[in-house]
């Protein structure tokens, strides 16, 4: 089983930063994707920025060019730098990984989530 740790949610003003990080317990296949989704209460939980263990991102068209994904393949961590935050930004933030083998899904995880609330 693995286990991902999360760090880094807050309290922030509108216009401010928080960096988001997700570190696996152990060693995982070598292809996977792992990713950041967000959750309000009364709505569905959606996708916020996605990385492949190649380094191909994807974001939810709203984040664009204010969160930028990355990941460190060496530790199983990802990261997410979050800039120019919107009240609308305020979630519970989740760290996924989903490991690969012969294009199916083999392993999906979750992290406990981490508040991110934007306020002033």
């Amino acid at each position: 089983q693995v286990q991902l740790v999360e760090s880094g949610g807050g309290l922030v003003q509108p216009g401010g930063s928080l960096r988001l990080s997700c570190a696996a317990s152990r060693r995982v296949f070598s292809s996977n994707t792992m990713g950041w989704y967000r959750q309000v209460p009364g709505k569905q939980r959606e996708l916020v920025a996605s990385i492949t263990s190649g380094g191909s991102t994807n974001y939810e068209d709203s984040v664009k060019g204010r969160f930028t994904i990355s990941r460190d393949n060496g530790k199983i961590a990802v990261y997410l730098q979050m800039n120019s935050l919107k009240p609308e930004d305020t979630a519970v933030y989740y760290c996924s990984l989903k490991q690969f083998r012969a294009g199916s899904v083999v392993g999906d995880y979750w992290g406990q989530g981490t508040q991110v609330t934007v306020s002033s």
